[in-house]
């Protein structure tokens, strides 16, 4: 990451203009406010407001979330020397600032840069110059970027949240992380084992109207939400309930997914093969049925870490009721914390 002096008193620019959406603020948009630091006494950040961000798509944090982040990095690295503001329109007040004389753009946004400069010609006003900064790429080859965040594909410094050196190798579970297991990955929603949709009902009325997908994990889970009506996009299944099978009137109905896929997965482990099937069926948009041929009680993990932030995962919790998950990057953190201290085998 780059690592910029900003102490520098010969700086080429008086005032220098920043916008942009500033979604999970991470380390590209550190360097983007650095190139301007770098070069001018004084930054002006315009920070999109909720209307526009949410055109751009969903999962989008609030404009006091995205301002706030961003005025604890800048108190620590601009003091004093910034401003910061509501952008309301797709140039703000670059066409008629009299006072600005640099805008600082990547690559995609210096085309507006232009169309800004061709306004302030109109308005008889210098043209701003125009600084570059560069991408950063993350850890798997794309560019650092918040929509890549919000896809699950890395965390705010470029990381993905499954470590390389896991890729296309067994994980086994160490029994120390037992007890970490039977803390819930997200908020319970009790109720009695002979009775889930007790439980079941409680989550759902607690469910987001406008959600992401809906992962259920567990026989129990999946069938007591297919029962009320309510078919997972992505459902996990191994036949079993405590390790044991499960009678024929408890099964899953298979016929009500439009995709199925099996997979081995034995207990205790993660296995490569239930990665996969995990990516894929994400990507689907249609239902999945995932068959597992050993055990789904850890599939979770791989869930957490690999969906896009905002799905919904759904598990049994034994002999308390269950457990949803709304995605989020504390939840992803969690998830490779967990998945760092599994023993990695060829």
């Amino acid at each position: 990451m780059l690592q910029p002096s900003l102490m520098e008193v010969d700086r080429s620019y008086r005032r220098c203009l920043i916008g942009g959406t500033f979604d999970r603020f991470h380390s590209g948009h550190q360097l983007l406010i650095q190139t301007a630091l770098r070069q001018a006494d004084f930054i002006e950040v315009h920070v999109v407001n909720d209307e526009m961000a949410q055109a751009k798509g969903g999962w989008i944090q609030s404009l006091d979330d995205r301002m706030e982040t961003l005025l604890n990095w800048l108190s620590d690295t601009a003091h004093l020397r910034h401003e910061v503001h509501v952008l309301n329109d797709t140039h703000g007040p670059a066409p008629t600032h009299r006072t600005a004389d640099c805008i600082v753009a990547t690559v995609e946004t210096i085309p507006r840069c232009h169309q800004i400069n061709e306004r302030r010609y109109e308005n008889g006003l210098p043209p701003l110059s125009i600084l570059e900064a560069p991408h950063l790429n993350d850890e798997l080859g794309g560019i650092l970027s918040s929509s890549r965040i919000r896809l699950g594909l890395i965390d705010r410094e470029g990381h993905p949240w499954i470590p390389p050196s896991y890729e296309g190798k067994v994980l086994r579970m160490p029994a120390v992380l037992d007890d970490e297991f039977k803390t819930p990955m997200g908020q319970l929603f009790e109720g009695p084992e002979d009775a889930p949709e007790v439980a079941l009902s409680a989550m759902l009325e607690a469910l987001p109207e406008n959600h992401g997908t809906l992962v259920a994990v567990g026989d129990v889970t999946v069938k007591g939400l297919m029962d009320m009506g309510v078919l997972p996009d992505i459902a996990f299944i191994d036949g079993q309930t405590k390790r044991e099978a499960l009678d024929a009137s408890l099964l899953v109905r298979g016929d009500a997914y439009a995709q199925q896929r099996s997979v081995v997965n034995p207990s205790g482990q993660l296995t490569p093969e239930l990665l996969d099937v995990v990516r894929w069926a994400l990507e689907q948009d249609q239902s999945v049925l995932v068959e597992v041929d050993g055990e789904e009680d850890l599939a979770p993990m791989f869930v957490l870490a690999t969906a896009p932030l905002g799905t919904i995962v759904v598990y049994g919790q034994p002999r308390q009721g269950v457990v949803m998950r709304i995605l989020d990057l504390e939840a992803k953190h969690r998830a490779r914390n967990l998945l760092v201290h599994f023993e990695a085998e060829e």
